[in-house]
């Protein structure tokens, strides 16, 4: 175990800075390479190899290797290793439209279940969100933005589909937060999640629903626009 900066530097520990774990970082790493293209559908990830171009251990690499399994961007074989998902456009767009669905339902109930304890939370969150989309920290903004979605799951109170919705988000989460590296996507989602918070707490269902449902859209678009730039640059 080696301490820099006061920071614990293990796979299991915890950095005291950034609140993660290292392994949690590191498939945050991987999930991005993967997502844009440096490692790509079909590679083998050997965990040496992994060790050594991130500069740690094999013991995190392992670890966020088993979390990516859990995503379905890594196939995680027992015995034969680990390999890049090949996720295909189609997949791709199929998770998105189901996950627009859910969220979108999820926002609708939210905003007739709600306590008036979780409407002020929810508008508390959004107010903060919108310094880290003005200092411009996707990484801040994308762990924010997964509470932000988390507390509309929860406050449809349907047990059901809140675990639904969270198994959605976990297989589309790497896509969803490499999205906030496109100029000006910090700023818009924020304005996106205004209008599903006005209609939240003023308990219109309906434009609760619908508006979740556009935000979902633009995230969608977002990631084909980065897929694109990405294909575009390499």
């Amino acid at each position: 175990m080696v301490r820099q900066g006061g920071a614990v530097r293990d796979g299991g520990e915890m950095d005291e800075a950034a609140g993660r774990t290292q392994a949690e970082r590191l498939a945050g790493e991987i999930a991005e390479a993967i997502v844009t293209g440096a490692l790509a559908p079909g590679s083998r990830l050997d965990e040496q190899a992994l060790a050594d171009r991130f500069g740690v251990s094999r013991t995190p690499v392992r670890e966020a290797l088993r979390q990516l399994g859990t995503t379905g961007l890594v196939e995680v074989r027992p015995r034969r290793g680990a390999v890049v998902a090949q996720v295909t456009a189609d997949q791709l767009a199929e998770l998105f439209v189901a996950m627009g669905e859910v969220e979108a339902t999820c926002a609708r109930l939210a905003a007739q279940s709600m306590s008036p304890l979780e409407r002020r939370r929810l508008d508390a969150l959004h107010d903060a969100m919108a310094d880290l989309a003005r200092d411009g920290d996707p990484a801040a903004f994308a762990r924010a933005n997964t509470t932000f979605h988390g507390a509309i799951y929860a406050g449809a109170h349907n047990a059901v589909l809140s675990d639904f919705a969270l198994g959605l988000r976990r297989r589309l989460q790497p896509y969803r937060a490499a999205q906030f590296r496109l100029p000006g996507r910090l700023a818009r989602s924020h304005a996106e999640h205004g209008a599903v918070v006005a209609a939240i707490l003023s308990g219109r269902a309906a434009e609760a629903h619908a508006a979740m449902l556009r935000h979902v859209t633009l995230v969608e678009s977002s990631v084909e626009g980065l897929l694109a730039r990405d294909v575009g640059e390499r």
